[in-house]
């Protein structure tokens, strides 16, 4: 999994059917300072995130491990929103401070 920062919606009204209802999110990898890298990733969306929220990614074939996912053609996955993430200097991030 990878931490990313929703930066927006990707819509698409013409996909494969198995597609069709599945919220897509474009997405921008975060490195391990919290600092956004300069890679972008469209993720469908399985928990309701939305635009400058954190996220944890899944891929591959991991991102097809959810209820109809191994029917899609999907690469990536949103799996959870971030409430906190500490290391050992801190906080990298938090939610609620960022809510501010």
């Amino acid at each position: 999994m990878q931490i990313a920062k929703v930066r927006g919606t990707v819509v698409s009204t013409q996909k494969e059917p198995s597609l069709t209802g599945v919220k897509f999110l474009l997405l921008q990898l975060m490195d391990e300072d919290g600092n956004p890298l300069p890679e972008y990733e469209v993720a469908a969306d399985n928990v309701g995130a939305g635009v400058d929220e954190w996220v944890l990614v899944s891929r591959g074939s991991a991102a097809r491990q959810s209820p109809r996912g191994e029917s899609r053609p999907l690469d990536a996955l949103v799996v959870g929103i971030i409430d906190t993430i500490s290391v050992e200097r801190g906080f990298l991030y938090s939610k609620r401070e960022s809510d501010r």
